[in-house]
């Protein structure tokens, strides 16, 4: 391919929006284009690594035993319906407009279609015999973030591979389960990201146990727990930690406090000259039932009486997540009128002790080790010094539990016991395993027969992959100051070849000679053909990042050599023309066989 005849529409600027690497790169390179907000167009360039990471996940999916089908974006929202979904998704769930009655106002674009498989499923999948299956597409998704941001990381139209496979028993999406996990891994390394596995909360998307798979950069939304000996990884919104040690100190008498207007952790600590890990954050939740079958309204919360009051260390938030586990309902927050009702005190000065009304207390196991405490006097600009567990408020009884409903912090220590030091990480999440269960099937009523005759619904899992964000990913782990260092597997072109003086006949007949050999061994060859400056050429080499540079000019080849240069390399390498196909052939096929697990 000739760059005269390609469009790469690089530029200069850094474009004044963009604050992730891969984000002003990709712009810069004219690999893609913006055309609305989270809505993008791949150019020419940006396509081809966009393919040829489709390829390596296709053949991988491939590999695993999946069978891949291709469903539709536009999906009926009767199905959503069916599964509860269309209020455990909210604004994210994009519907059509038009008159009402119109068949638009009851479609949706897909996000994702575990509805529309398990369609499928319940209409074809009726007999053990057909089991285990695994079905997949890579298909466009659409979602309504209501702030897309990071370039292609956070977008409203995405390329995904969705995978959804088909089980009789536990045992059988187990083994399904690894196997897919071990495909991710395969698909990953070719792909040349440096990804962590680690645990995840399942989401909207329901099941019991999943894993995430992250690359680490500052760049990512999410934070990942990582110890440092490497024997525990997880997402904080499921991360736990081995439990904080009994402060063992002399209980105090218990003092109240007068704390005008100081309400904050900060206000009140500053206050009392004590810290933050002192204090005894008390949050008032309530109950919520999501009305799902209301199609008027979305998200309609119904609280039930009994508040929820949540005990948490100063330092520490709560973790919304593990809260629900542990309390086995959706909480929220409660309103100040429901507080001032629990508390008889204006928000900000609640504490677990003497309160008004029956409650259920949930106390976080850092909280329940803790010795004189600071907290709220459940009264109006009083606060209490020395508040203990047990003695002045229960840790055991009918409505009163301890756990861990917390989100990690760094230098937590890790669960496993090793005493290794948790830290925290931002990533990109680039795919995502979920053990379903039946969720999707009981809900649409999706069975098998087993040898009995008896029928069972269907045991499900669910494998997501964002083949724009691998991309994404991928420049945000190899790149310099100069541009893109693509690896191997998923760059544009494997090989540029810049010819110095196009006006040259010898040099442009050598160029031209080398593309042809170069393609004809199956190699992607890029020849920048161009008539501009030598400088001018290398910069767009690098900043386009072809792992391969081949340069001919007119001094060298009076000279009898051409220069080879890898893209994450400072030396050259001179050789004869005659013997760069050989050495270009044995470096992309080395670089391909580095990134093979």
């Amino acid at each position: 391919m000739r760059w005269s005849e390609f469009l790469i529409p690089t530029t200069k600027e850094t474009p004044k929006d963009a604050t992730a690497p891969s984000h002003k790169l990709m712009l810069r390179t004219g690999l893609v284009r913006q055309l609305a907000a989270g809505i993008y167009s791949y150019l020419p360039l940006g396509y081809r690594s966009l393919r040829k990471i489709e390829r390596i996940v296709r053949e991988e999916m491939n590999r695993a035993g999946g069978i891949e089908l291709h469903m539709p974006v536009l999906q009926p929202i009767e199905i959503w319906e069916q599964t509860g979904r269309t209020a455990a998704m909210g604004d994210v769930l994009l519907r059509l407009g038009g008159p009402e009655g119109d068949w638009r106002t009851q479609t949706v674009l897909g996000p994702t279609h575990e509805e529309v498989i398990t369609d499928i499923s319940r209409a074809y999948l009726n007999s053990y015999k057909q089991l285990p299956v695994n079905l997949y597409q890579i298909q466009v998704k659409f979602r309504g973030e209501a702030r897309p941001k990071s370039g292609v990381l956070r977008t409203r139209e995405f390329l995904m591979k969705d995978a959804y496979s088909f089980h009789a028993d536990i045992e059988s999406l187990d083994e399904g389960y690894q196997k897919m996990y071990d495909a991710y891994c395969r698909i990953f390394s070719r792909c040349g990201l440096p990804y962590v596995a680690v645990e995840a909360e399942s989401g909207a998307i329901g099941g019991d146990a999943s894993h995430e798979f992250m690359v680490l950069t500052d760049a990512g939304e999410d934070l990942v727990a990582l110890s440092e000996n490497n024997d525990y990884a997880a997402n904080t919104e499921r991360a736990t930690c081995a439990p904080i040690p009994q402060d063992e100190s002399e209980m105090k008498p218990v003092e109240e406090v007068h704390t005008p207007d100081q309400k904050t952790i900060d206000e009140v600590t500053a206050f009392l000259g004590t810290k933050p890990e002192q204090m005894i954050k008390t949050l008032i939740y309530v109950e919520t039932s999501k009305n799902q079958n209301d199609k008027t309204s979305k998200n309609q919360n119904v609280k039930k009486s009994k508040p929820v009051v949540v005990l948490v260390r100063g330092d520490h938030e709560v973790n919304d997540n593990k809260l629900n586990r542990v309390a086995e309902a959706s909480l929220e927050l409660a309103d100040d009128q429901t507080i001032k009702q629990l508390t008889g005190a204006d928000v900000g000065f609640a504490g677990p002790h003497s309160l008004k009304d029956s409650h259920r207390l949930i106390v976080d196991q850092a909280v329940a080790v803790l010795r004189n405490g600071a907290t709220g006097a459940n009264k109006t600009d009083y606060h209490v010094n020395n508040l203990n567990p047990v003695r002045d408020f229960p840790l055991t009884g009918d409505h009163v539990t301890v756990g861990d409903v917390r989100t990690v912090t760094d230098n937590d220590a890790s669960p496993t016991g090793s005493g290794s030091t948790i830290r925290l990480r931002k990533a990109i999440e680039v795919g995502h395993v979920f053990k379903l269960g039946s969720k999707y099937s009981e809900a649409m009523k999706a069975t098998y027969l087993d040898p009995n005759g008896k029928a069972r619904p269907l045991i499900m899992g669910c494998y997501g992959i964002g083949l724009n964000r691998i991309m994404a990913s991928a420049i945000e782990a190899h790149h310099d100051d100069n541009g893109i260092l693509w690896p191997m597997s998923i760059a544009p072109f494997e090989v540029l070849i810049v010819a110095l003086d196009p006006r040259d006949e010898n040099v442009m007949a050598t160029a031209g000679k080398l593309h042809d050999e170069l393609e004809a061994a199956g190699l992607d060859v890029l020849f920048d053909d161009r008539d501009e400056r030598a400088g001018f050429k290398f910069k767009d080499a690098d900043l386009i990042g072809v792992p391969l540079r081949i340069t001919i000019g007119r001094k060298s080849l009076a000279d009898g050599v051409v220069e080879l240069k890898a893209r994450d390399s400072e030396s050259l390498e001179k050789l004869a023309p005659e013997a760069v196909k050989d050495k270009a052939v044995t470096f992309v096929r080395s670089g391909l066989e580095k990134l093979m697990p």
